[in-house]
């Protein structure tokens, strides 16, 4: 690679290094105010959410790069351009081909930080910080370490999957008397969460053992008191974007052994590999905008220009992804639609620079 090429990226790595710290202290003092209702509950104290919030700053940049690294090529290219230091590489005979390719690089590097981060450090953290805040707020409980599971006294609840923010399938629930034995065993088809932790369980059918017989009993609906609430079974649900690359994949796999729903797990497992994808490629929008338009702006109307397009770049792919859910579309092409009309809008951007 040559001097000049090491120089570009060198820069744009430079400015996105800058650009990922002040959006992680903006987004560390966002989370830790978040926190503060939550700070005195149970055992619950202000240096646990401060390492609260440090565990959850690598999701936050994972989530962040993208948008990052094109605020960082956006205020490197176009402090070169103002400099004339494009300029004089143009002059020497560079395409802005060539130049794209340069950036390119540098967007290759942020793709694999991205994909180290989402793969191996930010589910890991996340998940640990979740756990640490629930077992501290809910420290007279327990949960199991690995599937559904939640123990409330004298009743196990296990869950098959979780099927929106409340809401739970394949609910059973086991009721122990006082001297630990079984004395019941329920079913559900689905259970949900009120804002008082008051469970509403659908098609529920109970099995009580009474005087060494079962007696059988089913309703439409039953209703379950319990201090268990969603954020603490939360931590037994699969959330997609809480795992690893490899953990999606086994989990999709488990899913379709057990002849359950995937759509939402496969499309956060390509979701995440688009998303990695991106970061090399939206560094080199930033290439026309220093040739055009703004390259005799300020840095604040270009930051200002690389937060508008990284939003609407978050937006197209939530909207995507909802209207994808509606229609029944591939999760494939619900993942990759915004990447790949990221890379046309990048390519046709800048095959037009003169």
């Amino acid at each position: 690679m040559s001097l000049l090429a090491r120089y570009l990226r060198r820069t744009i790595l430079g400015y996105t290094l800058i650009v990922v710290i002040v959006l992680l202290v903006l987004s560390a003092l966002y989370l830790f105010i978040s926190e503060q209702n939550d700070i005195g509950v149970g055992t619950y104290t202000t240096a646990d959410a401060l390492w609260y919030v440090a565990l959850n700053l690598p999701k936050y940049a994972f989530d962040m790069l993208p948008i990052a690294a094109l605020i960082a090529a956006l205020l490197a290219l176009g402090n070169l351009a103002r400099s004339m230091e494009l300029i004089v590489i143009r002059a020497a005979g560079i395409s802005t081909l060539r130049i794209g390719l340069w950036v390119a690089s540098a967007g290759v590097v942020l793709m694999l930080v991205t994909a180290v981060l989402g793969e191996f450090v930010a589910p890991a953290l996340e998940q640990y910080g979740r756990q640490m805040k629930a077992y501290e707020k809910f420290r007279d409980y327990g949960v199991g370490n690995r599937g559904a599971w939640a123990k409330d006294g004298s009743t196990i609840v296990s869950f098959k999957q979780q099927t929106a923010g409340a809401t739970y399938g394949g609910v059973y629930i086991f009721k122990f008397d006082g001297q630990r034995r079984l004395a019941s065993v329920g079913r559900a088809d689905t259970a949900s969460i009120d804002g008082g932790n008051e469970w509403e369980l659908s098609n529920y059918s109970e099995s009580r053992i009474e005087d060494g017989h079962v007696v059988a009993s089913h309703a439409r609906s039953a209703r379950l008191d319990t201090t268990l609430s969603a954020e603490f079974l939360g931590l037994a649900a699969m959330d997609p974007d809480m795992l690893t690359g490899r953990d999606l994949r086994a989990y999709i796999a488990h899913l379709r052994e057990n002849g359950l729903d995937t759509r939402a797990y496969e499309t956060g497992f390509w979701a995440r590999i688009a998303r990695t994808v991106a970061v090399a490629i939206i560094v080199v929008l930033a290439v026309p905008f220093a040739f055009g338009p703004m390259r005799s702006t300020g840095t604040g109307a270009r930051t200002v220009v690389g937060i508008l397009i990284g939003v609407a770049f978050f937006f197209m792919a939530k909207l995507i992804e909802s209207g994808g859910e509606v229609f029944n579309a591939p999760p494939l092409v619900i993942a990759w639609t915004p990447t790949v009309v990221l890379t046309l809008i990048t390519t046709i951007a800048v095959a037009r620079v003169r």
